[in-house]
C-alpha cells in the first residue's frame, strides 16, 4: 500500500477536510496567515477578532502611526468570485461603523486610519495558499468619513 495518501492527507488534504466540516476553521487559518503576513511587513497587531454587538473586526494593526482595520477573506476556490469581491459596499459600510466605534471607545479619533483587505486562497491541496494584500482597499463610505 502506498503511504503517499497519508502524507497528502496530513499536509494538504486535512486542511481541506477540516474546512469542509468546520467552516469556521478556514477563516481562523486565514486570519492566522494574514496576521503572519502583516507582521512580516512590520505591522504591529493591536487586536484580533474585536467583537461588538454590531459585528466583528478581524484584525486591527498599526502601520507606523496609521491605525489599520484589516478584513480577512479566505476561500478554497474562486468559484463564487475572488475573496476580495466579498467586501462589497454593505460590508464596507459595516466595517466603517465598527472602526469608528473602536476609535471612539479607545480614544483614537485623532489617529490616521485606513482599511486593508487580505485575501487568502487555497487553490489546491498541498500547495501553499496565495495571499494578496490590498492596502487602502477602500475609503470609509458616507458622511463623516475617516481619513487615511
Amino acid at each position: 500500500m502506498n503511504a503517499g495518501w497519508l502524507r497528502d492527507w496530513l499536509y494538504g488534504g486535512r486542511r481541506r477536510l477540516v474546512a469542509r466540516f468546520w467552516p469556521g476553521r478556514l477563516g481562523d487559518e486565514g486570519e492566522r496567515l494574514a496576521e503572519r503576513h502583516l507582521k512580516k511587513l512590520g505591522y504591529k497587531i493591536v487586536a484580533r477578532r474585536h467583537r461588538t454587538p454590531l459585528g466583528e473586526l478581524d484584525l486591527i494593526a498599526l502601520d507606523g502611526a496609521c491605525l489599520v482595520f484589516v478584513e480577512v477573506k479566505a476561500r478554497r476556490s474562486c468559484d463564487a468570485g475572488h475573496p476580495v469581491e466579498a467586501v462589497d459596499a454593505a460590508k464596507q459600510a459595516q466595517l466603517a461603523r465598527l472602526a469608528l466605534a473602536y476609535m471612539k471607545a479607545h480614544h483614537r479619533l485623532e489617529h490616521q486610519a485606513r482599511f486593508d483587505v487580505v485575501a487568502v486562497l487555497w487553490a489546491a491541496a498541498g500547495v501553499p495558499p496565495e495571499i494578496v494584500h490590498y492596502r487602502n482597499a477602500f475609503e470609509s463610505p458616507g458622511r463623516g468619513r475617516m481619513f487615511g
